[in-house]
């Protein structure tokens, strides 16, 4: 069996302690994996701290050559790097080939942002002021299982481009791509311990990556419990920190939306990835008048989604990750039930020898919730669209704020005015009108509330690997 090694200070490293991946789709085993401890993560920081000096003085358009030569490797062994993330993430093998094409677009764009690190010259009656934009240093960055590769990118990306170097830990039971898409980084002609990974539990890997001196930039994707602790872990020594958490994503339909496009974008956002994303459509809010059409529709496309193993051609939608997941899917579902509301399509495993050592899941749709059932306050992960009426517009952005998270909304209606009022009513850090993604490579993404603190992507992504210095100084006439 292929195992997967940690990557530290240029070279491949091995462990006594080799865990196994499975694949969620069968139950088979994958591959398996070298697991480290605190020992791998403290040699690789001090590998990336032997590297800053050397990166961090690169000119800019160096950097920018070899995060160019990165991305075109990253689309030379896209196929290699997709079949693993279909394997031991489950989600169809089409979808994985975009996200590694994504992750390589996300690099080919800090190449050029990158370049645009420019400083200020202030000029003072007395004094010069230049204030410059420097490397914070070492970062740790720490990324979930459902976009294991395209999440990191929005990490490694910036920080490579800004002169940082980096350890990161990639999901324990999904390592495999993360793994691969980091060597194809390295191998770009970055200079040895610049980009490193050491597997491991977040207990004890995790843990020296944000507690160790030599990290000064903690960049952290997962959920908003660990965000709490990760955060509590780095003020010990004042780390700067980006925090991408939870989320409860709203729907809006307005009495005046493009019914088929409102309801195809939902389908789109709850389901996509077995509806484990973070932006993921997770109660939806429709006006009295339509609700009924709407509901519909939204029920024809459910039933209509082909589920299966994502290697298999043809396939929309793959396993849930893990039993967990799916447990807390079907304890959601089963919570909504016993307080009124209706089951409109879904609500159980698909029948069949091939789902029976997987962890499929139907697509769900229920009619008739309110916020007294836990999948319209709680973030479910997982393929499940319940389904809520409103009177007013007022009246359905106070539902969407009636949570502790602000990560992402969506609003569909043919008013202009009834958009910018609700966008900017929400309470959220990215809105989508009349689109089901508020993300863009250009453009900032991060969460209000529980739902993170600071912004990736654009060049709000730069700025957080980099750290401002004012340079004063005194001039005199003759």
């Amino acid at each position: 069996m292929h195992i997967s090694h940690m990557l530290i200070d240029g070279t491949s490293v091995s462990s006594r302690k080799v865990d196994t991946i499975f694949n969620p789709a069968s139950g088979e085993p994958v591959a398996g994996v070298a697991v480290g401890g605190r020992e791998e993560a403290r040699l690789a920081l001090e590998a990336a701290k032997r590297a800053f000096p050397v990166w961090s003085s690169m000119p800019a358009e160096e950097r920018s050559e070899v995060l160019r030569e990165a991305a075109r490797l990253v689309r030379q062994r896209r196929d290699e790097i997709a079949r693993l993330l279909t394997l031991e993430q489950g989600k169809p093998l089409k979808s994985s080939r975009s996200e590694v094409l994504s992750a390589a677009d996300v690099l080919d764009y800090y190449a050029e942002e990158g370049k645009r690190n420019t400083g200020q010259w202030l000029a003072g009656p007395h004094s010069r002021s230049i204030v410059l934009r420097q490397p914070i240093g070492v970062a740790a960055l720490i990324t979930p299982w459902n976009y294991p590769v395209d999440l990191l990118s929005w990490k490694v990306a910036p920080c490579l481009a800004a002169g940082c170097t980096f350890v990161s830990k990639p999901p324990s039971l999904a390592p495999l791509a993360a793994t691969e898409f980091v060597r194809a980084v390295s191998d770009a002609g970055l200079p040895a311990g610049a980009a490193n990974v050491v597997h491991g539990p977040g207990g004890t890997v995790g843990a020296e990556l944000v507690e160790s001196p030599i990290s000064r930039k903690i960049a952290f994707t997962g959920e908003t419990a660990t965000g709490r602790a990760v955060m509590a872990a780095a003020a010990a020594r004042i780390k700067r920190i980006s925090l991408e958490l939870g989320g409860q994503s709203p729907f809006i339909v307005c009495a005046d939306a493009d019914l088929p496009a409102a309801a195809a974008s939902a389908a789109h956002r709850a389901f996509s990835n077995m509806g484990q994303i973070c932006v993921s459509v997770n109660r939806i809010y429709v006006a009295d008048e339509v609700a009924e059409a709407f509901t519909d529709q939204l029920v024809s496309l459910a039933e209509s989604l082909k589920i299966g193993d994502g290697m298999q051609p043809g396939v929309e939608l793959g396993p849930m990750f893990s039993s967990q997941q799916r447990e807390k899917t079907k304890e959601h579902v089963a919570d909504a039930l016993e307080r009124g509301a209706e089951l409109l399509a879904g609500g159980s495993e698909p029948e069949g020898e091939e789902f029976s050592r997987g962890f499929f899941f139907r697509p769900t749709v229920l009619g008739r919730a309110d916020h007294s059932m836990r999948v319209m306050m709680e973030e479910t992960f997982g393929p499940v669209a319940p389904i809520m009426k409103f009177r007013s517009v007022q009246e359905a952005v106070a539902l969407a704020n009636d949570t502790e998270y602000g990560l992402a909304a969506y609003v569909y209606t043919g008013s202009l005015k009834t958009a910018m009022q609700v966008a900017e009513g929400l309470e959220s850090g990215g809105i989508g009108v009349n689109v089901n993604s508020v993300i863009d490579r250009q453009a900032p993404f991060g969460g209000w509330k529980q739902s993170g603190l600071g912004r990736e992507l654009g060049r709000w992504g730069l700025e957080a690997y980099l750290e401002t210095k004012h340079i004063r100084v005194g001039v005199w006439k003759e």
